[in-house]
């Protein structure tokens, strides 16, 4: 029965909240792990026995954001058995998790980010791609699987528009500077038709067909993508670590830094919630301390 709970669940996230595959996929490995753990009939668990397990876990070297997550996998679980009636009382409902350290986001300098982008080979038409890529999340902001998911039907070049499905299936309008349609449309025109594909596979320019496929016309994988970011730091030996949501971080904080409006910034990044993007004025503010610092003669 607890493996039903469970499959209930995914498909009430899937169908209900418009959770997407990876997300889901990582609820139901917590709630599983906390299922083995308790290798009891999980509908008569009471508050102290949940509150046994976060102990459990915290004994574990596991990053605290990786607490709260399984925290809040087992919050929504026991939502949506008390939503359901197979318990009369949530127990997860006063069940506090720990309170996250506020960390400021990492980005990358001007400087940084054009020395990552002009030394993407772009002799090959893979090359190409992923000369595109880089350009279109530094310009646009965009997660790295909005971009992979992109589809012809999601493009709006005439007006520097492109239509994007973030988290939660929540549709957003990101723009697109010129450069990167430049790329973009270069690459749709003359590197994307050498792919062959597999029987010809994804290669037509359907509106449903993705715009950027790997060498045998699939779509390609956010792990490409991530692969590419680490080939070229490591050829510039660049002294970070760099991941393809620093190219979304350094958007948002160039676009503060250069006066852009916070719901704007809001808009264009797709956050649900504008706390969410308030964390990138603390990147500005100590951005313009170094500023000061380095610049003011006696500070």
């Amino acid at each position: 029965m607890q493996k039903q709970y469970l499959d209930d669940y995914k498909t009430y996230l899937s169908f209900e909240k418009n959770y997407s595959e990876n997300t889901i996929k990582g609820y139901a490995s917590d709630i599983i792990s906390f299922l083995i753990w308790l290798d009891s009939d999980c509908l008569k668990v009471d508050l102290n026995k949940l509150r046994e397990y976060q102990h459990f876990i915290q004994r574990f070297n596991y990053k605290k954001t990786t607490i709260l997550r399984k925290i809040a996998s087992i919050r929504g679980f026991y939502k949506y058995l008390y939503r359901e009636k197979y318990v009369d009382i949530n127990p997860a409902d006063s069940l506090i998790a720990p309170k996250k350290g506020k960390s400021l986001p990492k980005f990358l300098t001007d400087d940084e980010m054009e020395k990552i982008l002009d030394n993407v080979d772009i002799s090959t038409p893979a090359g190409f791609r992923n000369k595109t890529i880089l350009e279109l999340l530094w310009a646009t902001g965009m997660r790295v699987s909005e971009l992979s998911g992109l589809n012809f039907g999601d493009l709006e070049l005439d007006n520097n528009e492109i239509k994007v499905f973030g988290k939660g299936a929540k549709e957003r309008i990101v723009l697109v500077s010129n450069r990167a349609k430049k790329y973009l449309e270069q690459y749709i025109k003359t590197a994307r038709p050498l792919v062959k594909g597999v029987n010809g596979i994804n290669i037509d320019e359907s509106d449903s067909s993705p715009v950027f496929i790997n060498n045998t016309g699939y779509r390609l994988q956010t792990k490409t993508i991530r692969n590419v970011i680490n080939q070229v730091v490591d050829k510039i030996q660049l002294p970070k670590h760099v991941t393809p949501h620093m190219f979304r971080h350094s958007f948002a904080t160039k676009m503060l830094e250069n006066g852009a409006d916070l719901r704007i910034v809001q808009e264009l990044l797709g956050h649900a919630s504008i706390s969410n993007t308030q964390i990138y004025t603390h990147v500005s503010t100590q951005h313009l301390k170094d500023v000061y610092n380095n610049s003011h003669p006696h500070a």
